[in-house]
């Protein structure tokens, strides 16, 4: 991730004048900049972007103010402000999220009621909630307004799931989950403006376990088991948002090692959630859902989670350096969220690059590509079938000595092609006359 300074600050940092603050363990940036003369904090970034393509964070789940929220929760003058706005934010996440299952269902699920609540849709959905053009109320939204315009299959859909018996009962556990959720951040908020230090801890310590009781009912192993796997990848999102108010709940009580721990359970976890949906994928249309959201997840999500970390590590570090930051008179600034500025949500890149990468491969050869972005690890069994495949048929040109340059499409199409001409062969042997 890569941090973006008012024109002047940039232009100090690039005469040395200023530098911006690293972690000095980890040496990733911190987002703050500081007076190499006087060594006191001067700003704080205005923007962030990613690293590959440097575009906007614009994160699904992780609200983008977690990048900064480390550092401003110890300005509690100006943290707890932002704070407010974050828990709002994910109460509106986990509402936009969960009201798409009224499409998705819970068993089998066609393509074109996928393709009504996919990335670009969702994205579309959450700027209609934080423009006041839809509401969320008991956890779902009238999808039947919101997506009008998607045609009479989709309006069709949605009445199919409504009358859905298994859908009813997850449907009313979710209603009394995201009320307790509701509440919990709403108490979170209120806490946040009590000056009694013993009366704030109480009010925390009181939303935290509402939130707690909320995660069990939405973490709910049975529940999951019987949803399909954009259904259970929803309900895991839900999951996600919920652990991070937990989190803050911490961070808000000064507990900065307990903040740490959940943060790297939590980067885990998305991760192997994650590879669990994708093992439960059964179709081309599923994996046409699951693609750019996941990829979103990986290159927006668990970069913020990443930052929130790292900035918890810092502050951690060094007391001096926490005690000069909280006592810094630094103007506050905004991290923007690029989907805020307009009402018009562009198609997601996740998606553009989900639709270049599909003409290329097939759905196995997809599949693995996406298990390869959240662990990368899994290559190297796929590396070692193509080289040994590649040695054994006379390709040698095919299995490269290095393999690091080599992109995971080529590695899956390879792996694939391999797996498919040994299947042709063996068909091919067996039927043959002996």
């Amino acid at each position: 991730m890569l941090f973006q300074f008012d024109s002047a600050i940039q232009a100090g940092i690039d005469s040395g004048m200023y530098e911006v603050v690293r972690n000095t363990v980890t040496g990733q940036l911190l987002g703050i900049v500081r007076s190499k003369e006087t060594g006191r904090f001067v700003t704080q970034a205005i923007g962030v972007t990613t690293k590959a393509a440097g575009l906007t964070i614009e994160p699904l789940i992780a609200p983008v103010q977690f990048v900064m929220g480390g550092l401003q929760m110890v300005q509690t003058h100006k943290g707890f402000q932002k704070t407010y706005k974050m828990l709002g934010d994910l109460q509106t996440s986990v509402g936009v999220l969960q009201a798409t299952t009224a499409v998705i269902g819970v068993g089998t699920v066609a393509g074109v009621a996928l393709s009504a609540v996919n990335l670009h849709q969702t994205l579309k959905l959450r700027q209609d909630v934080k423009q006041l053009r839809l509401e969320v109320k008991d956890g779902f939204i009238d999808l039947k307004q919101a997506l009008k315009d998607q045609g009479s299959e989709i309006i069709q859909r949605i009445d199919k799931v409504a009358q859905d018996v298994e859908f009813k009962h997850h449907r009313t556990i979710l209603v009394q989950a995201y009320g307790l959720f509701a509440k919990a951040i709403a108490r979170l908020q209120l806490a946040l403006t009590l000056q009694d230090l013993n009366l704030r801890n109480s009010e925390i310590n009181g939303a935290r376990d509402m939130l707690f009781k909320a995660l069990a009912d939405y973490d709910n192993s049975y529940l999951l088991e019987a949803t399909c796997s954009a259904g259970q990848l929803r309900r895991q999102e839900c999951v996600w948002a919920i652990e991070q108010a937990i989190t803050t709940s911490y961070q808000l009580q000064g507990a900065y090692e307990v903040v740490c721990d959940r943060l790297s359970h939590l980067q885990h976890r998305i991760s192997q959630d994650a590879l669990t949906v994708i093992e439960r994928c059964e179709s081309q249309q599923e994996l046409d859902f699951l693609f750019p959201e996941i990829t979103r997840i990986h290159d927006h999500d668990l970069v913020v989670l990443e930052s929130w970390q790292n900035h918890i590590d810092w502050i951690q570090m060094s007391s001096s350096e926490r005690q000069l930051w909280a006592s810094s008179d630094i103007p506050t600034v905004e991290i923007s969220d690029s989907y805020e500025v307009s009402d018009v949500v562009a198609k997601p890149e996740e998606q553009l690059l989900y639709e270049n990468v599909k003409q290329k491969s097939h759905y196995l050869s997809l599949r693995a590509q996406l298990k390869f972005l959240l662990k990368p690890a899994l290559r190297s069994t796929h590396e070692s079938y193509i080289s040994q495949q590649a040695t054994t048929s006379g390709y040698q040109a095919l299995a490269p000595s290095n393999w690091q340059d080599i992109p995971d499409l080529t590695v899956a199409n390879l792996y694939w092609y391999f797996k498919a001409k040994n299947e042709l062969e063996t068909a091919t042997a067996s039927s043959s006359p002996k």
